[in-house]
């Protein structure tokens, strides 16, 4: 079962408390910023914003723009792209040395140097530090000893052996064993540097996180709003094109769209549902809908022993096939979902990582069989299920009566499902890494790189960060770790691809659809548009 001290990757959607100056974010002053700040909606990130602790959307906002680590994922494409990094070296796909950029500093003024990111690092890794994304290091030789397996168990090393600095712009890394994508993985926020501030005074850190990014935090009122500004000595060449950004808390994406439409608003990038079929006509080419590599996934609490054994893998998949994933996508989401297929994003389809056939009639809707399905496994653990999730952004209530509502007619019984809405998204999260689930909940997934081990290993493997449902399955975990080791590509892709295969035959959760990105901005801004990940580039925005 997994534990908050033993965890993985990254990343989910949305927001908390509320809104920003007078009543609904409205206030068409604006804030802290001058008048060459961009406005745009926004939500508080669970937990405090430090690199290795950040794992969802929100906060994730915030590392994109005040750090930048040793690659960063292209705008456009994906594709990982050095950024800090000067080289990274191998002969062998496990002994990398590490080459940085001279030059670079932090916005406190101080140097960016090879112990910044080895520091960092071995922060992330370490147990006693608690990091929701210290999986992330365990390929790096030593991680076990500073992030032993065993529960309760307390590390025998603060560092990792695998990690070396040889001087001030160069150091090593030293992985367990081969991985030829592990340079790709780089661009995660999780890799960011960290100055020495953060170690000195932690708390003051945390009270106005300092980065090495184009932007720098100016201000920063929980639950109400932060302003970023450009970091002026910033030293990579996606400087910003505006003279900050200030993020507003809306606790309701209807109220963002609201005031986008009167223009107290620059950036929404979460159109409503209610309001997708209307976009095109209310904003014209202001209004962005692209694909995104997100998916939505529905999980289920597997460490409640009322969802566990084999006749719930049968229940499962029964309640996979009583969604009409067609009619939702259609009629909620206006066609900016596509129903989901496999366990990750029609975005890999160029590097052979997505599978449209894989999951077959599982993830088809299918009412009678479904049913059949339930019943044969004894129905549904006390009779009825629910259904879970914030319900502040992402429309996620309009969605959820759709598909308890699916359900209850597949099932032929109106009280079958019933929603249970968490009002904030924070208070949604905390609910789920506690394991206080005990029936169904939303748990989707926006990629932190562009590989197929990214949909997977952190959603799925056993004891990863992001392992909402608690799932564990040896044949799964081998799967990976093969692929993880393959010197070949192709070959680690086809490994990863039968990883999925045990997927649909455990269901641990219900693939629901691909989520599009969909955005909008005001007139008073241009040069807007989503990166691969669904996020506003926000250092190309010019406000007028």
């Amino acid at each position: 079962m997994r534990k908050g001290t033993r965890l993985t990757a990254a990343v989910a959607t949305a927001t908390a408390a509320a809104l920003l100056a007078t009543s609904c974010g409205s206030d068409s002053g604006g804030g802290g910023g001058g008048d060459g700040t961009v406005r745009a909606s926004w939500g508080d990130p669970q937990n405090p914003l430090e690199p290795a602790n950040t794992n969802e959307v929100q906060g994730g906002k915030v590392m994109d723009m005040i750090f930048r680590g040793l690659k960063r994922y292209n705008p456009e494409t994906a594709a990982a792209e050095d950024a800090l990094a000067e080289s990274i070296e191998t002969d062998d796909q496990q002994n990398f040395t590490i080459t940085i950029k001279q030059g670079w500093t932090f916005s406190d003024g101080t140097e960016v140097t090879a112990d910044s990111f080895v520091d960092a690092w071995n922060y992330g890794a370490n147990i006693e530090n608690n990091q929701i994304n210290s999986y992330f290091f365990q390929f790096i030789d030593g991680y076990a000893d500073v992030h032993p397996e065993d529960e309760g168990a307390d590390p025998t090393a603060d560092t990792m052996s695998g990690l070396e600095v040889v001087d001030d712009h160069t150091f090593t890394v030293r992985l367990t064993e081969p991985f030829s994508l592990w340079p790709d993985t780089l661009g995660y926020a999780a890799y960011s540097p960290l100055p020495r501030s953060f170690f000195d005074d932690h708390d003051a850190w945390l009270e106005k996180p300092v980065g090495n990014g184009p932007y720098m935090i100016d201000s920063y009122a929980r639950s109400q709003s932060m302003t970023l500004v450009e970091y002026g000595d910033y030293s990579g060449d996606d400087t910003a094109q505006n003279d900050g950004v200030e993020l507003r808390v809306y606790t309701d994406n209807n109220t963002a769209y609201t005031d986008l439409q009167a223009g107290n608003l620059d950036v929404i990038d979460d159109i409503p549902a209610s309001q997708l079929n209307n976009a095109d006509a209310d904003l014209g080419d202001r209004y962005i809908n692209q694909p995104a590599g997100i998916i939505q996934t529905v999980s289920f609490p597997l460490y409640d022993d009322a969802w566990s054994g084999e006749d719930m893998v049968k229940v499962r998949q029964g309640l996979s096939m009583a969604i009409n994933r067609e009619e939702i996508t259609s009629k909620i989401f206006a066609d900016t979902r596509t129903p989901a297929t496999d366990f990750t994003s029609p975005v890999l389809e160029e590097s052979g990582g997505y599978e449209p056939d894989l999951c077959g009639d599982i993830c088809s809707y299918d009412p009678e069989r479904a049913k059949e399905m339930i019943d044969e496994a004894g129905g549904l653990p006390g009779g009825t299920v629910t259904l879970t999730s914030n319900v502040d952004t992402g429309s996620h209530r309009q969605w959820m009566d759709a598909a308890c509502n699916s359900i209850n007619n597949a099932l032929g019984d109106t009280g079958a499902c019933t929603v249970n809405p968490v009002p904030t998204f924070a208070d949604f999260r905390n609910q789920v890494t506690s394991d206080s689930m005990t029936g169904m909940f939303r748990s989707g997934w926006q990629m932190d790189y562009p590989l197929i081990q990214n949909f997977l290993q952190p959603l799925y493997y056993t004891d990863a960060s992001s392992n909402d449902s608690g799932y564990s399955s040896e044949e799964f975990d081998d799967l990976v770790n093969r692929a993880n080791s393959a010197d070949d590509e192709d070959e680690a892709i086809d490994l990863f691809k039968q990883a999925q295969q045990v997927l649909v035959d455990d269901m641990p959760v219900i693939p629901l659809w691909y989520q599009n990105g969909t955005a909008g901005h005001s007139e008073r801004v241009s040069d807007v548009r989503l990166n691969p990940f669904s996020v506003p580039v926000y250092t190309d925005i010019t406000v007028s």
